[in-house]
């Protein structure tokens, strides 16, 4: 699109630099001897301002296409009758250059700089300076001050709004979480009129609009000191630092390595402070306790021992887990405002729960287990209200698992199987059926369930939060699944290591036991878990809880170490082939998994 002045406007601008030029002349003899730079004719800038953002297309843009945000753009122009908002006399405000320094410096907080133009700034601003200098008088300077004003305005709603919101939304890669919602409630313009553009501080702005969740702050605090390892890291005499050699057995105190030195380089550049040990005598205590420490930030069994899982850790570089806590940071903002810092926050890939008070303090940390990776029973992410506790709990099997699992057991076994292991068949009003035949099940002529109690796949209680998924948290007669490293084990549900803890934290804080009107606690809940009278006994929450079920491969903890964990479900490389494909980001509509939809997982 080229700016072409017609023949009027020229008129009018040869009258002005006629006048310009007396005045000038003037001025000139109230300051004898003072050179004075030549005043280029004044644009009609509010007109050129106002072309530009009738096209959802800027081509100076490194993204050109901001349909998504054009109303934003437009709204914010006709509040200031489309004059200018970023450049006054011929100059960048000062809300402009920290803007601009603000999004080149976008990857210290997990985004990409090229979104809003970060290399391409000092060329505008150099363009700008030589356009108030008056050495630029041509019709592409009048439209380059406008282009430059809409460009940093198109920029500050995509980089304010992906602080927000995040990039991409979470619906198009198959998790529930509502960012549309998020936002429409997001008012990008008023912000930017009432806080940023007459501001002082808009880097103050920008942190005001991220997730305040302590662990969000934690993450993204660390992120710059793994962008200059892996700066440092890609700048080694030997990058790539060549993969360590693989080994079929895990190498102990007292054992030998072929690369000890490449060992001590990869251990090196993961360690967030210099190591000196000394590899010319094998595989020392020394080393052991370095990769003890490597192996509890990275989800490994902390064993001290050089196995093939903990060399494969030590291959990935440090690009990768800067990608890892891009991602972790971008899953942080899809979270609706009331979820920003829940009550209940399970991390899939860590295999962990943390629990908070209402003061958004920790009050415990426990171990679970989640959908199985390998079998295609993979926990979504998605938030819901806690709404009630269920004690000695039937488990009401969903079609897949009755077909998949129950039904070969029944054909090897005979109908016995399913009194054995504690089932029962119903009618669809719950009468219990007691003469079916091995067909009736394979054509789910009745409802399959596991009878309340201590073998119940469920154990003795249950944390709903209704979902489309049927999943929800529970406890779990297999306790032996925690001393694995990793819990993929489950068909979908969050199993708890310490359901009991989990269910006094829930009910002791602000609900009375009816049975005894006093307050929940430790003895009240087993007994309500062990009462054989009273099965499958709701109680519903008289204050619901905020639950996030998320996905994030890397994380800080409580103490402010970085935290990095394998990417079982491959979520992390959706994302990345997603943010890959460039503005406008994917932002359509929801797909839901099927398989995880029909009936209870566990």
């Amino acid at each position: 699109m080229t700016f072409r002045t017609t023949a009027p406007r020229a008129a009018s601008a040869l009258s002005f630099a006629s006048l310009t030029f007396l005045s000038l002349a003037v001025i000139g003899c109230k300051h004898a001897g003072k050179a004075l730079p030549f005043a280029a004719p004044a644009p009609d800038e509010a007109a050129a301002v106002q072309k530009l953002v009738a096209s959802p297309l800027l081509t100076a843009l490194r993204w050109s296409n901001y349909v998504e945000y054009q109303p934003q753009v437009q709204s914010l122009y006709a509040g200031h009758n489309n004059e200018p908002v970023w450049v006054k006399d011929g100059k960048p405000t000062a809300a402009a250059k920290q803007l601009i320094q603000l999004m080149t410096d976008a990857a210290n907080k997990g985004l990409e700089p090229a979104d809003y133009d970060g290399p391409r700034w000092p060329a505008r601003l150099q363009k700008l300076e030589t356009i108030r200098s008056g050495k630029d008088t041509s019709d592409q300077a009048q439209r380059s001050v406008a282009e430059f004003d809409v460009a940093l305005t198109v920029c500050a709603v995509r980089y304010l709004s992906d602080l927000h919101l995040g990039r991409i939304n979470p619906q198009t890669l198959n998790f529930d979480i509502d960012v549309p919602g998020k936002r429409a409630a997001f008012d990008v313009v008023k912000l930017l009129n009432d806080r940023v553009i007459n501001g002082t501080d808009p880097a103050s702005v920008a942190t005001s609009v991220e997730p305040q969740n302590p662990r969000y702050k934690a993450t993204e605090a660390a992120l710059p000191d793994y962008i200059d390892r892996a700066k440092q890291q890609e700048m080694h005499p030997l990058a790539p630092l060549p993969a360590l050699p693989a080994k079929s057995k895990p190498i102990a105190t007292g054992g030998k390595y072929d690369d000890m030195q490449g060992l001590l380089d990869h251990l090196n550049a993961d360690s967030p402070v210099a190591l000196s040990l000394d590899v010319t005598h094998g595989y020392t205590d020394s080393f052991a306790d370095v990769v003890k420490q490597f192996q509890q930030r990275h989800g490994l069994e902390p064993d001290g021992k050089l196995g093939q899982g903990t060399i494969d850790a030590l291959n990935v570089p440090l690009t990768q887990r800067v990608h890892q806590l891009d991602d972790t940071l971008e899953r942080f903002r899809w979270l609706p405002d009331q979820y920003d810092q829940p009550r209940v926050f399970v991390n899939l890939p860590e295999f962990m729960l943390r629990a908070y008070t209402p003061d958004h303090e920790l009050a415990f940390k426990m171990e679970v287990v989640d959908g199985e990776a390998k079998g295609f029973h993979d926990t979504p992410m998605f938030v819901r209200e806690m709404r009630y506790v269920v004690f000695r709990p039937y488990w009401n099997l969903p079609p897949s698992i009755i077909k998949k699992e129950i039904v070969p057991h029944i054909r090897k076994s005979g109908m016995a199987y399913l009194d054995k292991g504690g089932y029962e068949l119903t009618t669809s009003n719950g009468t219990v059926v007691t003469d079916a035949t091995v067909a009736d099940v394979e054509h789910l002529r009745y409802a399959v369930r596991q009878k309340p109690g201590p073998k119940n796949s469920l154990g003795l209680v249950k944390f709903l939060f209704p979902n489309e998924y049927d999943v929800y948290m529970h406890s779990t007669p297999e306790l032996f699944l925690f001393n694995l490293s990793r819990r993929d084990k489950s068909h979908g549900c969050v199993r708890l290591q310490h359901a009991d803890q989990m269910a006094q934290w829930v009910l002791g804080n602000d609900q009375k036991n009816p049975a005894t009107q006093t307050l929940w606690d430790m003895d009240s809940i087993h007994k309500a878990m062990n009462d054989e009278e009273k099965n499958n006994k709701t109680i519903n929450l008289k204050t619901t809880l905020p639950v996030v079920i998320t996905y994030m491969t890397a994380i800080a903890d409580e103490d402010g170490s970085v935290h990095f964990f394998n990417d079982i479900y491959g979520y992390d490389k959706d994302l990345d082939a997603a943010l890959a494909k460039g503005r406008p980001y994917a932002q359509g509509v929801a797909k839901i998994n099927p398989t995880l939809v029909a009936g209870e997982t566990e």
